[in-house]
């Protein structure tokens, strides 16, 4: 994959929204944030219900969120969903 940098805020939406709570969230940005090379990222949740993640925004990525990354990213977020009631299972 080729680094190819985006100037100004990406958003990347999720296929559906995600039961999240917020270091969920908090981990889904700092994954994000490092797989993209992001300069910050920011969780989007649906404005009627803040649990439910439906994507996250990326400040000048320097990596495409794209293809595999992208999927990487949802997958992420889809696992975090799966362990909400079991910490945050990867740290």
């Amino acid at each position: 994959m080729t680094a190819a940098p985006a100037r100004g805020r990406v958003e990347v939406r999720f296929r559906q929204p995600r039961a999240v709570g917020p270091s969920g969230q908090v981990a889904l940005e700092d994954y994000a944030r490092e797989l993209t090379r992001a300069a910050a990222a920011e969780a989007l949740v649906a404005p009627e219900a803040p649990e439910r993640l439906v994507g996250v925004a990326l400040e000048a990525p320097l990596v495409a969120p794209q293809g595999s990354v992208l999927d990487d990213i949802e997958a992420f977020a889809r696992e975090l969903a799966e362990r909400a009631g079991d910490g945050l299972g990867w740290s």
